[in-house]
């Protein structure tokens, strides 16, 4: 399990707090580093799910290491509910591990030149399928949506004249240049938004994180736990609509309203501003750099 750093592993286990005889839901399980701490952590079980069918069977060893404590699926965590119908906790890491970023062949990243693929399952359509059959106005909403990139069209428009594109070195070099040499004064890279973007779009990210977390408000037990970090505004924003709608102090429909508690709440809110990493973590990992936290604890039906 090396090369992968767990993000904020100390403030999901505090939030977590797993117990002897519990059962733990791993829906992000990547490289098993929540997994092990987990299990580590408490004399309990834990299924673990990943879509990306590499992240399973580097599993293996895990499985063998606690054996009878831990079971891998291959699947969508928004599938949580049909592979269990209760948990003690749920916790979701979500966007790219550290694994499939870095491997130039799965085509998540620029840094190195790869096949635009992007999927994490590693089947339905690539993101080269995409970017090559896309019109124009359907690549420019993906962009602007899921990149929150304001220069969408102009990104759409240099991609377009450049098709057939068959790596992740050339579209970087085409969505670069559109954006123009002004964009080289901000510290990301001028294609990270498109990037972030395509690999959204390709795998329903944001509909699977919908999904997912009304999967595991279904098993989560009464006094169950919820722990999710994201990694941009977009899933964030997700995860605290999800968690406030459902809390005992729903989320203000603006800063000028009051706080209204939802009608029949589900969950209590275990971190009423989200958790960010530690000075600490970020000098040793600096993907952990735009990780936040937020959890909820079940309340009883």
């Amino acid at each position: 399990m090396s090369g992968h750093l767990p993000v904020m592993l100390n403030e999901v286990l505090e939030m977590l707090s797993p117990r002897d005889g519990a059962h733990y839901v791993d829906g992000t399980f990547g490289g098993g580093g929540y997994t092990t701490a987990i299990l580590e952590a408490a004399d309990c079980k834990v299924l673990g799910i990943d879509r990306d069918p590499d992240a399973i069977a580097r599993g293996q060893a895990l499985v063998e290491r606690f054996a009878g404590r831990l079971t891998l699926v291959q699947g969508e965590f928004s599938n949580m509910d049909q592979y269990t119908q209760a948990s003690d906790g749920v916790v979701l890491d979500l966007g790219v591990s550290s694994f499939q970023f870095d491997q130039p062949a799965r085509g998540f990243s620029f840094r190195e030149d790869g096949p635009l693929d992007m999927r994490m399952s590693l089947s339905g359509e690539t993101a080269g399928d995409f970017v090559n059959s896309a019109d124009h106005s359907t690549l420019a909403s993906v962009i602007a949506r899921h990149g929150e990139e304001k220069n969408a069209r102009r990104i759409a428009t240099a991609i377009i004249a450049a098709r057939p594109i068959t790596g992740t070195a050339q579209l970087a070099a085409i969505v670069s240049q559109a954006q123009g040499p002004a964009a080289l004064r901000f510290a990301i890279h001028p294609a990270t938004r498109t990037f972030q973007a395509l690999r959204i779009h390709v795998n329903d990210e944001l509909g699977e994180l919908e999904r997912g977390l009304e999967a595991a408000l279904t098993i989560l037990k009464p006094q169950g736990r919820l722990v999710v970090v994201s990694f941009h505004s977009l899933e964030d924003r997700i995860v605290k609509q999800f968690l406030g709608r459902r809390s005992t102090a729903a989320a203000r429909p603006s800063r000028h309203m009051p706080v209204a508690a939802a009608s029949n709440p589900a969950f209590q809110l275990l971190t009423t501003r989200p958790r960010t990493p530690s000075a600490e973590e970020l000098a040793s990992n600096p993907r952990a750099r735009s990780a936040k936290l937020r959890a909820g604890l079940k309340l009883a039906a």
